[in-house]
């Protein structure tokens, strides 16, 4: 007989996509107060890959025609901010998804514009509906401006021919920061790194906390959120303890737990061993970083592989070691590839994914310059 309570239930936050399955209509007053006739609210829990789940609303009234848009994390405000600067190169790069929270700040240098943080809601949109949006609400208040400010009016149009000109021409940086750590912006090589998108965390400030609401606005200094380990080595044992610390996914950015431990190899020396396995979207890294210093003399390591058994032969390779297999004409670099502690067979396996991962990189690039020359 099954058991009921093992079946894991579906999540409610479905992949984005174009189709409509998963909103739910709540019925609700327009909040135009020349209206407040019944409208129509509009919910969709939305989970964004290598990102994290939002919820996208949506009202509209077909009284007065009243509609507005919104979009909110799903989760809590992360543990540090968050800045994406993209470098928009081509017009693909405009169809490109990006949230911005409450707290983000919007900037384009080339044109001087900056948008603040909280002087609008979340968004779920593209570059090209953030400009467009821009210009919109530019447009709105013109009329008024030809006739009583009409120096004003023609500054504003200049600008706004600028911002048409970045959709025509797209060649421009921009730049979302992000004190609260939940806005985003899509990677199209993903899980690859983007060469354009650069992506950074950094500690809040006291005022930055303040605005976001974490410490009270009287406070005088930043809460030190850092993990205050044993002084004494009677209190922890390194060589015993499996340390664990939170860290972000370089996936998807959820909040993580790293486990490291100390570990002495036989007739070698002590490794530090890292691993993080992300419960959110799978992804898994490790390291191994030696716990000592640089030798006085580099090392060269021959090995004869000649049966099964020496697949299962243990290798520590650090982040300066380079590969070599005659047989194949195959040769990796130092710093082809983080440090590993693992077998022979382990090895080939790495090899083997980063080879197929470049291929696959290369094939891509060659379809895409396929299309855009016919």
């Amino acid at each position: 007989m099954e058991d009921k309570n093992s079946i894991e239930s579906p999540s409610v936050f479905q992949p984005i996509s174009g189709d409509d399955t998963g909103i739910t209509e709540i019925s609700s007053m327009c909040p135009n107060p020349r209206c407040q006739e019944e409208g129509t609210t509009r919910l969709l829990l939305v989970e964004i890959p290598f990102f994290r789940e939002v919820i996208v609303s949506s009202f509209s009234c077909p009284h007065c025609f009243c509609s507005n848009s919104e979009v909110q994390p799903a989760g809590i405000i992360q543990e540090k901010g968050c800045r994406h600067t993209l470098k928009v190169v081509k017009n693909k790069d405009l169809n490109r998804q990006v949230v911005t929270s409450e707290s983000a700040t919007v900037q384009i240098a080339e044109v001087d514009l900056e948008i603040p943080g909280n002087t609008r809601k979340g968004t779920l949109s593209t570059i090209e509906g953030i400009i467009t949006r821009t210009v919109e609400g530019l447009q709105q208040e013109q009329p008024i401006r030809k006739a009583l400010y009409p120096e004003d009016s023609e500054k504003i149009e200049n600008f706004i021919e600028k911002l048409n000109t970045l959709l025509k021409n797209p060649s421009f940086t921009l730049v979302i920061d992000d004190p609260a750590g939940n806005s985003f912006v899509e990677n199209v090589n993903a899980p690859s790194d983007d060469p354009n998108l650069k992506l950074e965390f950094y500690k809040r400030t006291l005022e930055q906390n303040k605005m976001l609401g974490l410490v009270a606005d009287d406070a005088t200094e930043v809460p030190d959120n850092t993990i205050q380990l044993p002084e004494t080595t009677e209190e922890l044992n390194l060589n015993e303890e499996v340390m664990h610390f939170p860290t972000n996914c370089s996936s998807c950015n959820a909040i993580n737990k790293t486990k490291m431990k100390v570990v002495k190899i036989p007739y070698f020396k002590e490794v530090i061993i890292m691993a993080t396995d992300c419960e959110k979207c799978g992804h898994k890294t490790n390291e191994v970083k030696t716990a000592g210093g640089f030798e006085p003399k580099g090392k060269r390591i021959t090995l004869q592989v000649k049966c099964i058994e020496d697949l299962s032969r243990d290798i520590l390779k650090s982040t300066t070691c380079g590969l070599q297999i005659p047989e194949l004409d195959l040769e990796t670099q130092s710093l082809a590839c983080s440090g590993k502690f693992t077998t022979v067979e382990g090895m080939i396996q790495d090899l083997r994914e980063m080879m197929t991962l470049a291929i696959a990189v290369l094939c891509k690039t060659y379809i895409t310059l396929k299309l855009t020359l016919v």
